[in-house]
């Protein structure tokens, strides 16, 4: 595992987009895993300035709110669509997204890792954490061989991600993720944070027990993990 500490969130970013465009410029075809939250936002800003070429590249989201429509700007589909793929140049349809429209949400969680597979698997994953440890939206407890499924959201995420919303009574309930054992498939992963409320989960996560209660513990299990922080988010490391 790298781990790469820099003194503010956009240096982090700059790093981190440092360590995409060397996956796009060996693989201009790669298939990247896209994460939404606050965690990513400096590198996809960064990527957008650094003028480099990602027209070729294919992606996947890791997650999608249940109940939201697809051009409701607080659904993951719209996230991507406007940080990602129109910022970034990429084409429309090269980026999925979880379809949640579906009547039969487990038959399309099933397809979406279908998709993952048929495009030969992610070549980088790009990750966020959440306060209590969970990536993407695997909550504490979720498998580590866990697939692409529906999760019933906790309320700790849903408060957290509240500030999207005018009321924490509209953040939705139900969700439809990419596993842990789906992330972990990925060739390689980049983990980015910033900020000093990150501080204690990183260390959990990077340096305590690997343990489901933690679901980003799972990431010390990878042969291939680049870890991004600002110098905040890295206080509570040991060393």
């Amino acid at each position: 595992m790298d781990i790469l500490v820099l003194e503010s969130p956009e240096e982090a970013g700059a790093a981190a987009a440092a360590v995409v465009l060397k996956s796009v410029l060996d693989k201009p075809d790669a298939v990247l895993g896209f994460a939404t939250g606050s965690s990513p936002l400096p590198l996809y800003d960064a990527l957008a300035e650094s003028g480099g070429d990602l027209a070729g590249v294919r992606g996947f989201a890791l997650d999608e709110y249940v109940g939201l429509a697809p051009d409701d700007p607080r659904s993951y589909a719209a996230v991507i669509n406007s940080e990602v793929t129109r910022r970034l140049g990429l084409r429309p349809d090269a980026v999925r997204v979880p379809d949640v429209s579906v009547p039969d949400l487990e038959a399309s969680a099933q397809e979406y890792e279908q998709a993952i597979r048929d495009a030969g698997g992610v070549d980088l994953q790009i990750l966020g954490i959440g306060h209590n440890g969970h990536l993407a939206f695997n909550e504490p407890g979720a498998a580590f061989d866990s697939r692409t499924r529906v999760e019933v959201l906790t309320e700790r995420t849903r408060r957290a991600n509240a500030r999207f919303f005018d009321s924490p009574d509209e953040v939705p309930t139900l969700c439809l993720t990419q596993g842990i054992g789906t992330i972990l498939q990925a060739r390689h992963l980049l983990l980015i944070a910033h900020g000093a409320d990150k501080a204690e989960i990183v260390a959990r996560a990077l340096q305590g027990p690997v343990t489901p209660e933690c679901p980003a513990s799972a990431l010390q299990l990878h042969s291939r993990v680049t870890v991004v922080l600002d110098r905040a988010a890295a206080a509570g490391l040991s060393r």
